[in-house]
């Protein structure tokens, strides 16, 4: 089973006010279903697990809707305020939803700090609990953080999306690599190989992308390295072919049931 561990869907309409701006063109429009499934069955792509964009109830049962729709859409990774007083309640309610998979608040609009609250340690604990998993959307900043909520929370399945956006157009983000070395070293963190293209400015030829994904490699191994499109977004540097050939062409030819698939069946619980 060939798995896209990470795409969105969105409606323009819903958004307003909200990212993407009129000038990322080739994103600024409604993206669903249809759009993708011609690109998965191009490439041989079983299924997908569909992202949140916004901070908002309303869409997660927008994304759910669409799961119930469409059989490609394995797993879902939704949102609720897990700050909030009532947040186990909530977590509990939302695992009750057979391809509610995860959560992922938008720690990347956040104080570097923000996972260091304790506020967000009832919902985190109901979440393992429940099983659900952690898709950790942080930038290099919030690192140190989220490897002190790692520790907490053990029985937490956490995956930082997209590498923690390493700067890549410019050289790379200095503590960047020891920060993920740190979190490579705790057994219940993961980590997506996606969203680098968009990181990369004009550097996104594929030896460019390449020291970046050996050393994911070298710090997650092949069994906690889970591949993902980040499509729509990966529209507004790249295709969806040509970055799964690329990453295809790095990671080693034995890891690729893995990579590629086994693991976002393991880490999403997809059976």
């Amino acid at each position: 089973m060939r798995i896209d561990a990470h795409q969105h869907f969105w409606l323009m309409a819903a958004r307003q006010g909200e990212w993407p701006p009129p000038e990322l063109g080739p994103i600024h429009r409604d993206f669903l279903p249809p759009d993708l499934l011609p690109l998965l069955l191009e490439t041989g792509i079983d299924g997908t697990i569909l992202v949140q964009t916004l901070s908002s109830a309303a869409d997660t049962d927008f994304m759910l809707d669409l799961a119930a729709k469409h059989s490609f859409i394995r797993g879902v990774v939704g949102w609720t305020d897990l700050k909030a007083p009532d947040a186990p309640q909530r977590v509990q309610a939302l695992a009750s939803h057979p391809k509610l998979k995860g959560l992922r608040p938008m720690v990347q609009a956040e104080a570097a700090d923000w996972l260091d609250d304790p506020a967000i340690d009832p919902a985190a604990a109901a979440m393992a609990e429940w099983g659900l998993s952690f898709d950790a959307l942080v930038l290099p900043p919030h690192l140190p953080s989220l490897l002190r909520f790692a520790r907490r929370h053990p029985a937490l399945s956490i995956v930082i999306d997209h590498a923690a956006k390493p700067d890549i157009a410019h050289g790379g983000t200095p503590g960047w690599a020891e920060d993920m070395a740190a979190l490579g070293g705790l057994p219940n963190v993961w980590c997506k190989l996606s969203g680098l293209l968009t990181e990369a400015g004009e550097r996104t030829g594929i030896d460019d992308i390449r020291p970046y994904v050996e050393r994911l490699i070298a710090l997650f191994g092949t069994d906690r390295l889970i591949w993902g499109s980040d499509w729509p977004v990966l529209r507004l540097a790249g295709d969806y072919p040509g970055w799964l050939e690329m990453c295809r062409q790095l990671v080693p030819a034995a890891a690729h049931d893995a990579v590629f698939g086994g693991n976002a069946a393991t880490f999403y619980r997809l059976g």
